[in-house]
């Protein structure tokens, strides 16, 4: 419990073995509920999440993000759930920024933006994150600065359904939640691209087109 808050995290990891056990030794004490959605992993990524009391949901075969994110939430208890990545990306110690402002009422749906700590952020990505934040920006009517943010805490009144498989889901979830009224704020996190992270594709700025347009 977190000031009286059940809290639920979620976790997808594809062949994170390597990873995911730092991420989950740092994961405060105070939270109810940690789902690590296996996505299809050919490594030993569920032995090592369930030997850190995570409940493992394994998908067959690898679906994609979008597609463990929606397993994960189908499994969720808490009364907010934090969504973030398995690969160290993110300090699950930096949890409580994200929490504060839902638990304070300032708002429903916080996203962690994104300052760099360690590494440097592809080229890529960082146009990528700009022309998605901006669309976004314009279709939900506020200014959002770091969109593609993986790492949010939600409250459960506003978690949509998700209909999305892959690195979509960040824009499917962000237009439905503010569609529901969602009140939504960023913080900034620390973040570090140092580690291996998902390998992003031309085919997924499709994805995100076709999301920004159904959502």
């Amino acid at each position: 419990m977190f000031r009286g808050f059940k809290i639920t995290i979620v976790i997808p990891a594809y062949n994170e073995g390597k990873r995911i056990g730092e991420v989950l030794s740092k994961i405060p004490d105070f939270v109810d509920e940690v789902i690590v959605v296996d996505d299809g992993s050919t490594d030993n990524t569920s032995e090592v999440a369930k030997s850190f009391g995570a409940t493992v949901v394994r998908l067959e075969r690898n679906s994609g993000k979008g597609a463990a994110l929606r397993e994960g939430v189908k499994k969720a208890n808490g009364d907010i759930i934090v969504l973030m990545d398995a690969d160290g990306q993110h300090d699950p110690r930096e949890i409580p920024k994200l929490l504060e402002p839902i638990i304070q009422g300032k708002a429903d749906f916080v996203i962690g933006k994104r300052i760099i700590k360690k590494g440097k952020r592809p080229l890529i990505r960082k146009l990528s994150n700009w022309i998605t934040s901006t669309l976004i920006s314009l279709k939900v009517g506020e200014m959002i600065e770091d969109s593609q943010s993986g790492f949010r805490a939600i409250k459960r009144g506003f978690i949509p359904e998700i209909t999305s498989n892959r690195y979509e889901v960040e824009t499917e979830v962000l237009i439905k939640a503010k569609r529901l009224g969602a009140r939504i704020i960023e913080v900034p996190i620390s973040t570090r691209y140092d580690v291996e992270t998902g390998h992003f594709k031309f085919i997924d700025i499709i994805r995100f087109l076709k999301a920004l347009i159904k959502s």
